[in-house]
């Protein structure tokens, strides 16, 4: 397996499930083919200590601590995809340092704009079921389109015993994920007509028949890649810029939402399955732009 190869792979996860623009996806491209050749084209099997290697050697070249910061950050977003694509049983970048640059701060459709994408499903009870998953349970894409039916809640005479899917999240961790009635009616719906989308050969249908989101593609199951499509087409259809909806972005909104209705931080993390609670403190911005406002508008000394 060549580092050009995987380099590919992961711009490709970059553009389905990320939404990242032609742009950034240049600049990871660009960043990881430097990596790449520092390693001499073994970046795929590069150690902790080649990694800080070539992170010494940014610096020693005089580069900007942004600039240093952000190639460091591609390293790392793709250390992570090896990892969690299974090509990796370790990540060379977990104790890597380097200048701080910021962290970018995701932009958040609003409660309106993701009711509009509801609204824009129509009848559609596939695309209906998969947007409510990743807003009413704020699930990562590769964690939804290889969602198994077996992890859904159970159902006993017609009616569900609990209202929790089971999650095979990041490091083969499962976490419960609550759902509210919209996404449990929404799955509901799509089951009933789930089987007109099963394979009719004998060798796809047997792959793809765990899965909720059926494809006849040789995974069994629907791609990041269509879905990250099919967001797209359906943001046109809701009147929103398809350059910020993405299944991604559906997450944002989800965590960001739960902590603007009160939730504590804490909670937040189990739900999304964050490691460390510094992921998700990205989203307690939302939370300080509201209080600044409120400052502004409401103390006396601020008019």
């Amino acid at each position: 397996m060549s580092d050009a190869a995987r380099i590919d792979a992961f711009l490709e996860m970059m553009s389905a499930e990320r939404g990242a623009s032609p742009n950034t996806l240049d600049a990871y491209g660009r960043d990881l083919a430097d990596a790449s050749g520092f390693m001499k084209g073994k970046l795929l099997k590069a150690d902790a200590r080649q990694v800080a290697r070539y992170a010494s050697g940014l610096a020693a070249q005089g580069l900007a601590p942004r600039t240093q910061a952000r190639k460091l950050s591609s390293l790392r977003r793709f250390f992570r995809f090896l990892f969690e694509e299974g090509d990796r049983k370790d990540d060379p970048t977990s104790k890597l340092e380097g200048p701080k640059a910021g962290r970018d701060i995701p932009d958040v459709l609003s409660r309106e704009e993701l009711a509009r994408l509801i609204e824009a499903c129509g009848d559609d009870a596939r695309l209906r079921c998969l947007v409510e998953l990743l807003y009413g349970a704020g699930l990562r894409v590769s964690e939804l389109v290889s969602l198994k039916t077996g992890n859904l809640p159970r159902r006993k005479n017609g009616r569900w015993e609990t209202s929790d899917i089971i999650i095979r999240g990041k490091g083969g961790k499962d976490r419960l994920c609550p759902l509210g009635t919209p996404a449990l009616d929404a799955i509901l719906d799509w089951l009933a007509v789930r089987e007109d989308s099963l394979p009719k050969k004998t060798v796809r249908a047997k792959a793809a028949a765990g899965y909720v989101f059926p494809s006849r593609g040789k995974e069994g199951h629907l791609t990041r890649r269509r879905l990250g499509q099919m967001l797209k087409e359906l943001s046109l259809a809701a009147g929103l810029d398809p350059a910020r909806v993405h299944p991604h972005a559906l997450r944002h909104a989800y965590a960001t939402h739960l902590l603007q209705g009160g939730a504590d931080l804490r909670s937040v993390q189990t739900l999304l399955g964050h490691a460390d609670i510094s992921t998700t403190e990205i989203y307690t911005h939302v939370l300080t732009d509201e209080l600044a406002e409120l400052l502004e508008t409401a103390h006396p000394l601020a008019r």
